[in-house]
Order: C-alpha cells, then sequence, then structure tokens
C-alpha cells in the first residue's frame, strides 16, 4: 500500500457513534483549551529534587525544559517532566529539577510562564508519572441540530470513545509519518529524539486502523476470542477467558480490549483477533518491518478510553466540557465524538 497520511491516520476514522450532530470551533483563542496535569504522589516537601508548577502558553515542553536548565544553571538532563502539553493551550504542568543543597532562586518568568507552586520532593520526576489530566475544553460557534448534543454527550459519558491516538503524534501535515517511512527506507537518522518521534507516529498509526477497523464492526468496546485485555489504570495485559464477554467489569468500563502497538517480542493475541490484527499489518508492511527491524518492543494499548467526571455547560453559541482522561489519553479523541471540529 501507499505511503500513510493524516487522512488515514486521523481524519477518516470512523467515529463510535456516527458523524457528530454538531460542528464547532477549537483553540481560537488558547484559553479554549486548558489542561492541568494530576501527579500520581504527593509531593513530601523535601529532598534533592526541586518540583516546580508551571502554567504555560504559548510553550512546548521541551522549550520550557530547556529554559529551566539555563536559569538555573543546570544540564537539560537534569530537568524531567511528566508529560509533553500542546504550545497552543493553557498548560498546569509539572518539572523536575535535581539540585541538592541550596534552594535555587528562579529569575524573572519570561511572558507566557508562571510559577504556581514549587517544593521539594526525594525521588525524581519521571515522564508518566501522572494519574491523568484535567481538561476544561470551550468549542466555540456551535452549528447544527444542537438539540441532539445531549443525547450523545451522554453516550459518551456511558460508553466512553475509542481510544484514538490524536492528530498531534503524526506530525503537522503527517509529517512524522512521511519521516517513518523514509526511516524505514534507508534514510540515516542521527536525531534520537526526532527517530523516537517517528517509530511512535509509525506504531500510533497502525494502533488506529486496527481500531478503526474494530469502530467499523462494532467491536471496538467488546471482546473478541483471542483477545488481551486490561484494566483501566493498569499496564498488566493478560487474556481473555470464556467469561470475560459478560464479565460486569467491561460493562462498567473498568476491564478493556487492547490494541497493538506492534513491534517485536510481547505478548500477542490469538483466533479472531490474531486474525484482525495480522489482516491490518499486511496492509502497510513497510511500517510493520521497519519497526520490527529497528527492535522497537511490542506493547498493548486498550482499544476504549473511559471519559470520567464530565460535565458540559451552554455558554451562548458555545459548549463547555470538562473531563479527565488517563495519561497517554487525547481529549481530540473524544472532541471528534461530539462535534466537527472547523478551523478558526
Amino acid at each position: 500500500m501507499g505511503q500513510p497520511d493524516l487522512e488515514s491516520a486521523w481524519t477518516h476514522l470512523p467515529g463510535a457513534c456516527g458523524p457528530p450532530p454538531v460542528s464547532a470551533l477549537l483553540r481560537s483563542e488558547p484559553d479554549d483549551f486548558r489542561v492541568r496535569e494530576l501527579l500520581n504522589f504527593d509531593p513530601g516537601g523535601e529532598g534533592e529534587h526541586l518540583l516546580l508548577r508551571l502554567r504555560k502558553v504559548g510553550w512546548n515542553t521541551g522549550d520550557v525544559a530547556r529554559w529551566l536548565a539555563g536559569a538555573l544553571g543546570v544540564k537539560r538532563r537534569l530537568v524531567t517532566f511528566a508529560g509533553r502539553k500542546d504550545r497552543h493551550a493553557v498548560t498546569e504542568q509539572w518539572f523536575g529539577v535535581h539540585c541538592p543543597g541550596q534552594y535555587p532562586e528562579l529569575p524573572e518568568l519570561p511572558d507566557g510562564l508562571t510559577l504556581l507552586e514549587a517544593t521539594r520532593h526525594h525521588r525524581k520526576l519521571r515522564l508518566g508519572a501522572l494519574v491523568g489530566n484535567a481538561f476544561r475544553i470551550r468549542l466555540r460557534d456551535l452549528q447544527g441540530p444542537t438539540a441532539l448534543l445531549h443525547r450523545r454527550l451522554h453516550a459518551v459519558a456511558r460508553h466512553g470513545v475509542p481510544n484514538y491516538f490524536g492528530d498531534q503524534r503524526f506530525g503537522i501535515d503527517g509529517g512524522n509519518l512521511r519521516g517513518a517511512s523514509r526511516l524505514f527506507q534507508g534514510q540515516r537518522m542521527r536525531d534520537r529524539t526526532l527517530r523516537g518521534l517517528y517509530l511512535s507516529a509509525a506504531r500510533s498509526f497502525l494502533f488506529n486502523r486496527v481500531l478503526a477497523t474494530r469502530v467499523a464492526n462494532g467491536t471496538w468496546n467488546r471482546v473478541l476470542p483471542g483477545d488481551l485485555m486490561t484494566f483501566s489504570g493498569s499496564r498488566s495485559v493478560f487474556p481473555a477467558d470464556a467469561e470475560t464477554p459478560d464479565d460486569k467489569r467491561v460493562a462498567a468500563l473498568d476491564l478493556h480490549p487492547t490494541g497493538p502497538m506492534p513491534g517485536i517480542d510481547g505478548l500477542q493475541p490469538f483466533a479472531t483477533a490474531h486474525d484482525l490484527e495480522q489482516e491490518v499489518m499486511e496492509t502497510w508492511p513497510t511500517l510493520s518491518a521497519g519497526l520490527r527491524d529497528y527492535r522497537v518492543h511490542a506493547e498493548r494499548r486498550a482499544l476504549r478510553l473511559p471519559v470520567t467526571a464530565l460535565g458540559w455547560h451552554r455558554d451562548a453559541d458555545d459548549l463547555v466540557l470538562s473531563f479527565r482522561l488517563p495519561p497517554g489519553a487525547f481529549a481530540t479523541a473524544v472532541l471528534r465524538e461530539i462535534a466537527d471540529i472547523r478551523k478558526g
């Protein structure tokens, strides 16, 4: 098959509930998209690691980390964060700096950065050290039959949404996917960070294609023979058994079928689930083989994304949403079920 592009990676993916009932504008201004990180631990107040909670606007995570390193006079590798956040949003994010000894003083912060909290902890802040993220999002200028919105929102709250990787994963106009294709065709890539982005985009693309197949045939939130399962908030994966299809935990959005983050080794599905995934992998042989050649370790990801604490209200022609998602989930996967997003 030809080169993967953003249309097949994101734009043309089927929705669980069919086309959204309305269209809306997103990110007309940064305050329309607010994200707050939720750590999976409480800072102890003492230790060698300085933890800073910053509000950032117009900054990406890597640039903030580099600025902190320069401002505090430490090497960049000593500045860590729990997750990456979008530049085009208002985000509250934690950064960690290994700086034993005297409490360092930050110089005046540049425009777009605000210090909200500073404390210490005895352990390094590591990537993924989150219980989730809290979102507050304003969709502007709703157009369409808004009377259908409540039914759609209740469906999202009750059933969750397909756990697609969002368009951010694939780069501007799918640039990360094109980079992955060049990489797998033999182009040398010395920049490890960039290479990692390309490999991640390829895996995410293939996961989305498997999930799209299961959305289309109605099995994204059901258990197929041979499925591998995972609990909400867990990284453990295990085979479904004969009792799983009727398990109350599946209906309660606590237990989910998984899809592939392809690579080598790792637990693999069997029976019907295996055959379905294998058919998708064979459709994109360059990506599948490239991930194996780079010896990326295979993993699994839940096909279903529960949307917790979902609330909403109308504000004139706008819809204001609040909800929480687990780490690694994309708010855009939720929004695409609610509204067809228009560019401002």
